[in-house]
């Protein structure tokens, strides 16, 4: 399968808000953030213990040299456990975090750009610090939680089992006793305290066991917190990659659009137009011979009769080209339902686009003329005796969409998006709109072409009073 990818994310972005976590939900993370949170500590430890070494060793060879190298390999070290430390979150089922653009700008071009890149990023540093400061510190506390809150559920709650094993107990202390003389001050009461102590011992373990995945998840979104704070990409470099696209999606948009004008004058010009010229000349050599000579005006009437019929026939064909009325005035549906219509291969129309918000008008003109150039490459080159074109809308997020067009023939395959052929301008085009098209056509067929154009839905116009 061959995709273009044109920017557009195939799941969901990482801003669009995921449905809550139900209690269930919950303790099914459990041992993904336990791994994780057990594991921190000594990651952590072992991140300032190798990292601290080299940068300090190298800050102390500044001097000679040497040191610049050694510190720009702390830098590197740093920048290993802290993908790691984004790794592991990603396994403890967090959305993923974007890396920094290590590349972006063309900085690793050149042995000595590459080599002093990190004195001037500031990702570095912050990975510098996160490795050597921020997750020692706060792992210490997060490792200290975990244990202890799985200590004091399993002891609270298995307690009562295995402490009947240990030797007579001759402390003079029991908890229990003391809150009940807190709560009922001077109180004569008369039980057994070591009774008193398991039941309340197993109470604690009970609320420390129904508010572990509560606590687990806290921790786990702490580090998650400090990580897409530290770690992940700024703000300004997602701005920098969306203007990025979108510079590229308007270059290639107006290529395509000018690739179009330019292929549309160049058939006008070397079909209708000549057709036109010859008819022309045709009716002024019947104008002159219908006096003196009927027999061979009538012979050159039907010839101009039988050009003028071409010069439609080719006038119609390149029509397809351009948006036709019956779309503006019923919407994309229709006329799609009239382009297959019209198709000489049978075509099988499935429109799954329901009742929802209208499409933009610039979304279905180019939808129209995507799917018009995908059936008449089926129908010239696929030798295809039936297509299936079928045309959907998903949910992308909150306030965004997608269209999906899929147009599918049993012909011999083998197309690919090649520079030079349609099917290059038709990626242009759907690039153009910030889409994605997908290109599955092995030898032999069958061929399965797949447009997906991101939109807004416009607002449905409320209805007017009479």
């Amino acid at each position: 399968m061959t995709t273009t990818d044109a920017s557009t994310p195939a799941s969901p972005p990482a801003g669009t808000p995921a449905r809550r976590a139900g209690y269930g939900a919950l303790w099914a993370a459990v041992p993904r953030e336990l791994g994780f949170l057990i594991l921190t500590m000594p990651i952590a430890i072992i991140g300032l213990s190798v990292l601290s070494t080299v940068f300090f060793t190298g800050v102390g060879m500044i001097p000679i040299v040497v040191g610049i190298f050694v510190v720009v390999a702390a830098f590197y070290v740093a920048r290993g456990f802290g993908v790691l430390e984004l790794v592991r979150l990603r396994w403890a089922g967090r959305p993923p975090i974007a890396e920094p653009d290590w590349a972006r700008d063309g900085r690793v071009q050149g042995f000595w750009r590459s080599t002093f890149a990190p004195f001037v990023d500031g990702h570095y540093w912050l990975y510098l610090l996160h490795t050597m400061v921020i997750n020692p510190i706060v792992s210490v506390i997060t490792w200290s939680l975990t244990v202890t809150w799985i200590s004091g559920a399993l002891a609270g709650l298995t307690g009562w089992f295995w402490q009947g094993f240990l030797p007579d107990d001759r402390r003079t202390f029991w908890l229990n006793e003391w809150i009940v003389d807190r709560v009922v001050p001077g109180n004569g009461f008369d039980y057994d305290v070591v009774a008193g102590e398991r039941v309340l011992e197993f109470i604690l373990g009970v609320v420390f066991a129904l508010t572990l995945p509560y606590v687990f998840r806290g921790l786990t979104l702490l580090h998650d917190v400090i990580a897409r704070g530290t770690l992940g990409r700024w703000r300004s470099e997602a701005l920098e990659v969306e203007v990025a696209e979108l510079s590229a999606s308007r270059g290639a948009a107006v290529q395509a659009e000018d690739a179009s004008l330019r292929r549309l004058e160049r058939d006008i010009h070397d079909g209708p137009q000549q057709r036109l010229v010859r008819l022309q000349m045709d009716l002024a050599t019947i104008e002159r011979r219908l006096a003196d000579d009927p027999d061979t005006a009538k012979a050159l009437v039907v010839e101009a009769r039988d050009q003028a019929r071409e010069a439609l026939d080719e006038l119609r064909a390149l029509s397809r080209g351009v948006a036709p009325p019956i779309l503006q005035d019923r919407g994309l549906a229709s006329a799609l339902a009239s382009l297959a219509a019209r198709s000489p291969v049978p075509v099988t129309y499935d429109d799954r686009l329901g009742a929802d918000a209208p499409l933009p008008s610039a979304i279905e003109r180019n939808a129209y003329f995507v799917a018009a150039e995908l059936l008449t490459n089926a129908q010239k080159h696929a030798d295809a005796s039936s297509i299936r074109l079928r045309i959907a809308t998903r949910e992308l997020g909150p306030s965004a969409r997608v269209l999906d067009l899929w147009v599918t023939d049993d012909g011999r395959g083998g197309a690919s998006a090649v520079a030079g052929h349609g099917l290059a301008g038709l990626d242009e085009r759907v690039r153009g709109l910030r889409g994605q098209l997908v290109v599955d056509s092995p030898v032999g067929g069958p061929t399965i072409i797949g447009a997906h154009i991101p939109y807004r839905p416009e607002p449905t116009p409320p209805p007017s009073l009479q």
